[in-house]
């Protein structure tokens, strides 16, 4: 089972102030979780309520972070579609009423006990979570993430979707 229940404040805690960065070094994780292929590699790390993902294959590497700390290492405010030749990260932002809010955070958390999932819940709420899961097959890495932000009567779900070919 990859959910981890972190005993430390997150710092991301304001879905606004995401940014994403490509390509920094990985900052240090509060949790990861490695997914080996005979000729790939994808670690999936929990930061602060965000995270960072680090994909390898074929001699090439990618770092994807989204957190607050991306604009400061020189990244950009999350964007809605970034785009390369070989890459492609989506990202979308929403707001539920606290019923359904609590039920997608029941859901991430069962879907933790898969393989190629990780899931950090914070404390102080159950519903704040950052949750990953990645996923290899024969042209690259695959990833998901949701980052909950619980709020009074309502919750804010970061969404992303990234698509990695080396």
């Amino acid at each position: 089972m990859s959910l981890y229940r972190l005993d430390v404040e997150p710092t991301d805690v304001n879905a606004s102030a995401l940014g994403l960065v490509l390509g920094a070094p990985s900052p240090p994780t509060l949790a990861e979780l490695v997914i080996e292929t005979s000729d790939a590699t994808l670690t999936l790390g929990v930061l602060g309520a965000s995270h960072v993902v680090t994909a390898r294959a074929s001699g090439k590497e990618l770092t994807e972070q989204v957190s607050c700390d991306a604009l400061a290492a020189g990244g950009e405010p999350l964007p809605a579609v970034e785009s390369t030749e070989n890459y492609r990260f989506e990202s979308s932002s929403l707001i539920l009423d606290r019923v359904e809010f609590d039920s997608k955070a029941a859901s991430l958390r069962e879907s933790a006990g898969q393989d190629g999932w990780i899931c950090g819940s914070f404390p102080g709420d159950d519903t704040a979570l950052t949750a990953l899961c990645g996923v290899r097959d024969r042209q690259g890495w695959s990833g998901q993430s949701w980052h909950l932000y619980p709020g009074e009567g309502t919750g804010v779900i970061v969404k992303t979707r990234s698509r990695w070919r080396p």
